[in-house]
């Protein structure tokens, strides 16, 4: 017997479910049947970082705290791993169902969320058509850059506080898929690691992607505004990508893709 009530519809649909992480909303939303999806968390409203900013105002708004989705009572929640971690535990050992996802750090990953999102929601044909439709955009591009010729410029992300994407993270994934080469990798990081500004200007990057989050000037970007910055870019805009194109993976993760590939 479950506590609280709760069924164990493992085999049904659920029909109120409520989701605690930025990843996880937007695979719901996107994934979802009509009154299915019932509460996203604040993040998933936020234009800087959510993409479906639009598409979540619908939804009713939580900040992960055990008592307001105890009070929900959700037939399903989905959380992200690494997320809300007292409020996941209290909610498991208060008898609610709960499925963590991981976040993505390859396309495969994001092939395997879609995936078990859609199994989960009892949606697998959406979520099959959705991979389908990603593969697709994803080989296009990929075949209009290997027409190009010329060696595969090398390109650095350099995000706030001087940090950027190595080996094994979704941003180096993207990256390679627009047929261009990571700095970050190249220079043997793995994972999300400072790169000084220093070292930044004696690589000598082809291109800089950095996107400036904030309206007014901030210390995080102050190395975006240093003239040993600009002179690296040789006159040059810094490639602008959107962060929310690669906090979290979906399909819409083609769009940062696309916009590195129309650079290279």
């Amino acid at each position: 017997m479950c506590l609280l009530g709760l069924q164990p519809a493992h085999a049904v649909s659920p029909t109120k479910v409520v989701s605690l992480n930025l990843c996880t909303d937007q695979l719901a939303i996107l994934l979802a049947g009509e009154g299915q999806l019932y509460s996203v968390s604040y993040l998933a409203g936020e234009k800087e970082a959510s993409v479906l900013a639009d598409e979540a105002k619908p939804y009713v708004v939580n900040h992960g705290l055990a008592e307001e989705i105890f009070l929900m009572q959700p037939d399903l929640i989905i959380a992200g791993s690494y997320t809300t971690r007292a409020t996941v535990d209290m909610l498991k050992r208060l008898g609610f169902r709960v499925e963590e996802f991981a976040p993505e750090s390859s396309f495969e990953d994001i092939r395997a969320n879609i995936v078990r999102m859609g199994k989960l929601l009892g949606q697998e044909i959406k979520a099959t058509e959705m991979v389908r439709m990603m593969d697709e955009r994803l080989d296009r591009i990929q075949k209009n850059s290997r027409k190009k010729s010329g060696k595969a410029p090398t390109i650095a992300l350099y995000y706030a506080n001087q940090l950027t994407s190595g080996k094994g993270t979704l941003a180096d994934d993207v990256v390679r898929h627009a047929g261009l080469n990571n700095l970050g990798e190249t220079l043997g990081m793995e994972g999300t690691q400072k790169l000084p500004l220093e070292q930044l200007v004696m690589a000598k990057p082809d291109l800089i992607a950095a996107h400036d989050a904030y309206p007014t000037p901030a210390l995080a970007y102050e190395a975006q505004v240093h003239p040993a910055f600009r002179t690296t870019l040789n006159g040059r805009h810094p490639v602008d990508i959107p962060d929310k194109y690669w906090i979290c993976g979906g399909p819409f993760t083609v769009d940062a893709v696309q916009l590195l590939a129309e650079q290279r």
